[in-house]
């Protein structure tokens, strides 16, 4: 498995591994929720769990969540694609259509509008790209709405929240590669590895 470390908690945000499994983990569920520490395990350190599985899907399915907070989980596997929503009282299981285009974006970081107004940016790359690359992607993730420090891809709310990384997983055939965008201090790293 592969994976960006988070250095204060130890977990992750997204996760790859040899069978081309990849998992992203946005902070909240659905609607904004209260926090209301402490909890009993990171997020970072649940999507880990799950990711680690032989099966991601039955892991999610079979781990106990009580006193974790809010998460949303992208679950790419086996070919299929998945949201995975803890609201901190039910679990909820959504198959999406795998060849469809999808955009997320948190629910504790932003308003149910500014969320809307993203998918509406999204919709517009896709619609104004003829061939979707990998490169377009990340651009478009670093660099749509550039001036709105509040909203924009990537933020900078004073201090306060900041965006610090893009990671992208790209699977082609049997290889999976992993490049992580530190935007704080401009290095990429790439991973790659044959898949099974």
């Amino acid at each position: 498995m592969v994976f960006p470390k988070d250095p204060l908690a130890g977990g992750t945000w997204f996760a790859t591994d040899e069978d081309s499994n990849v998992i992203v983990l946005l902070n909240g569920a659905e609607d904004k929720h209260i926090h209301n520490p402490p909890y009993a395990k990171s997020r970072g350190l649940i999507l880990l769990d799950i990711a680690s599985a032989k099966s991601p899907l039955i892991m999610w399915k079979d781990i106990d969540l009580q006193n974790i907070e809010p998460f949303t989980l992208i679950l790419f596997q086996q070919k299929q694609l998945f949201q995975l929503r803890w609201n901190g009282f039910e679990k909820e299981t959504l198959p999406l259509d795998p060849t469809q285009n999808y955009i997320w974006s948190s629910a504790t970081l932003y308003s149910e509008t500014i969320r809307e107004q993203r998918s509406a940016w999204f919709a517009d790359f896709i619609y104004k790209t003829a061939e979707i690359q990998p490169e377009l992607v990340v651009d478009f993730h670093q660099n749509t709405q550039k001036d709105d420090n509040e909203n924009g891809l990537v933020i900078d709310r004073k201090g306060n929240l900041k965006t610090l990384s893009i990671t992208q997983a790209i699977i082609d055939q049997n290889k999976v590669t992993l490049r992580h965008h530190d935007l704080v201090n401009q290095i990429e790293n790439i991973q790659s590895f044959i898949t099974i």
